[in-house]
């Protein structure tokens, strides 16, 4: 009798991946970097290609496609060509499908963003919306880590998107950006590039906002509001101008956090707080 051979042991020095990718699609940017899912950390430098104009399915593909490539060489041994893929983009994201365009092309309604991606990258990837993966971010990692109750991160840039959080667990593509506020959505009157166009003073445009955040307090009775977005760097100018019942704070991560809560998606833990199913996720 033959004895039969085993599988040799593994090499104990090998450098085996410890990180997860982010991919963070924006208007005029995107943004890739592979994360430390323990710390929240990003363990390579961030990547950044411009969008493609016209932002079609099929380019953003290839330019996701060419800014993994540069993340993945940026990180050694961190990553490699197993490593799963977090994608967040500004749409309605269900069961992988993108179904709404309200800033991006609209070419995108109707695509199946997990299809085209895994197709296009050629490993596991999970899509989520854009305002969702940064709040799943905040609640691991930042401002509303260990919070119990009803979270809700407001993103505040080109519009308004939306994270609700009950007890840390995602409550998917709530997109209360386009709550109706002065008989048009809230984000045409109370957006960030909407303070920008108009040369609004942070005082002034702290008074838009607060009508906005009254309207979404009304609705929801948070027990934390959490601003994120490029302004959340400007919170002491902002945040002494609103008065709501809620605590209302800053998100911690900043221009990190749709990179590192896509990551976060891509590889969930169970019982970690982020409580996402693969379902609200648009993964499958």
């Amino acid at each position: 009798m033959t004895d039969t051979p085993s599988a040799p042991d593994p090499d104990p020095t090998a450098v085996r991946p410890t990180a997860v990718i982010g991919v963070d699609i924006g208007g005029s940017g995107i943004k890739a970097a592979p994360v430390d899912l323990d710390s929240g950390d990003l363990v390579a430098d961030r990547v950044r290609l411009d969008t493609p104009q016209p932002a079609t399915p099929a380019a953003v593909a290839a330019t996701v496609a060419e800014v993994l490539r540069r993340s993945t060489d940026g990180a050694p041994g961190r990553v490699d060509a197993s490593t799963p893929v977090g994608l967040t983009i500004p749409a309605v994201v269900r069961a992988g499908k993108v179904l709404t365009a309200a800033n991006i092309d609209p070419s995108w309604i109707g695509v199946h963003a997990v299809d085209l991606f895994r197709q296009a990258l050629a490993r596991p990837v999970v899509v989520a919306n854009d305002a969702d993966a940064a709040g799943v971010a905040e609640i691991r990692y930042g401002a509303g880590r260990d919070v119990e109750g009803v979270v809700v991160m407001v993103t505040l840039g080109t519009g308004i998107g939306s994270a609700l959080f009950v007890d840390g667990t995602l409550v998917p593509n709530t997109e209360l950006g386009h709550l109706p506020l002065h008989g048009d959505d809230a984000e045409r009157y109370a957006a960030s590039s909407v303070r920008k166009a108009e040369g609004l003073s942070m005082k002034k445009y702290a008074k838009r906002l607060q009508k906005y955040l009254a309207l979404v307090e009304r609705l929801l009775w948070p027990d934390l509001v959490i601003i994120g977005g490029g302004i959340s760097r400007r919170a002491d100018e902002l945040l002494p101008h609103l008065d709501l019942h809620t605590e209302v704070v800053a998100a911690q991560l900043e221009n990190s956090a749709g990179i590192v809560g896509a990551a976060a998606l891509a590889n969930p833990r169970p019982h970690d707080g982020s409580g996402v199913s693969a379902t609200a996720r648009g993964g499958r």
